[in-house]
């Protein structure tokens, strides 16, 4: 412990040295340097380290805004771990979601950047059609699948109505209302589609030249170059679509506010709850609900993070 105490003073001795080093004119351009980043320092400090800081001593009391914070230690941790049946099923809600709605927005968006990188008429227009849905407000999307999902007169009853299937109560029988929710969810595909559609040409056609002297097929390119080469930009699609299916909140608040009978309670809204919904507010309770869904993608963007240099191919 007293060597690296030596050490950090030897360290800061250095740093002072190179500083009264510098020229007269080099201090005031680090100075007017920190005085420009001063905003972005303290916007940091103070709107996401505070925040960050103050939620986690909140999750170690009983805090209900009205009344001052009674320390519990670690009483909410374990309430929710122990009898909170509600953090179990939105747990496995939102796994559900994530799985589901992961799964489709990679296939699709992979599917539709192969389509959409070939040579086909109106090329732009549909590269736009299908990318527009996702930078519609969450509100207007909300309220357009609401129609859509209908149970009664809906547009996705009417098309299965075509092919003689039943109608399905959308978003009111537990069985089919999460499963409206990963439908939904194809809204955003044109996010990952875009991003694969970079990856996809940034390929060098001359790996396909060879690769068609050598007499490989078009199955053998795709498994042998195309996805090869795509899984950088795969292992970027999977990271973010993760990290955000994890925070699914908004379209559930809206179009089934975590019914019916909890099948579609994800985390976030089960936080959301606990911190606005219930009289009196439990906010010790709901920081503490925070902190295990941050420690949660946190462990999962770490595994793939270090997995990936098993699976992730770079063209070098």
């Amino acid at each position: 412990m007293a060597t690296a105490f030596s050490s950090e003073l030897q360290r800061r001795s250095r740093q002072r040295e190179r500083w009264r080093d510098l020229s007269p004119m080099r201090r005031r351009e680090a100075i007017t340097g920190l005085l420009f980043i001063s905003p972005w320092i303290i916007g940091v400090l103070v709107f996401a380290l505070g925040p960050f800081i103050a939620s986690f001593l909140l999750s170690l009391t009983k805090y209900n805004i009205i009344q001052p914070p009674e320390w519990v230690g670690a009483a909410n941790y374990a309430k929710i771990l122990g009898s909170d049946d509600l953090f179990w099923k939105s747990l496995k809600n939102t796994a559900v979601y994530v799985g589901g709605s992961v799964t489709i927005r990679i296939v699709l968006g992979f599917l539709l950047a192969m389509l959409l990188n070939a040579k086909v008429r109106f090329l732009g227009l549909w590269r736009t059609l299908f990318y527009v849905p996702s930078v519609v407000p969450i509100v207007a999307l909300s309220m357009i699948w609401l129609y859509v999902l209908n149970g009664r007169f809906g547009l996705m009853n009417w098309f299965l109505g075509v092919f003689g299937i039943a109608r399905i109560r959308w978003l009111s029988d537990p069985d089919f209302a999460m499963l409206g929710l990963l439908i939904m969810s194809t809204t955003w595909v044109g996010v990952t589609m875009i991003i694969f559609l970079a990856g996809l040409q940034n390929i060098p056609e001359e790996y396909y030249e060879a690769a068609k002297i050598d007499g490989a097929s078009r199955m053998q390119q795709m498994f042998r170059i195309t996805i090869p080469l795509m899984t950088p930009t795969i292992y970027l699609n999977v990271l973010i679509n993760i990290i955000n299916a994890f925070q699914v909140f908004s379209q559930v608040l809206i179009m089934t506010n975590g019914g019916p009978r909890d099948a579609t309670r994800t985390f976030v809204l089960h936080i959301y709850d606990n911190a606005f919904s219930y009289l009196p507010p439990q906010m010790g309770y709901a920081s503490a609900l925070a902190w295990i869904l941050f420690m949660i993608v946190f462990l999962f963007t770490a595994i793939i993070v270090v997995t990936s240099n098993r699976w992730v191919f770079y063209n070098n």
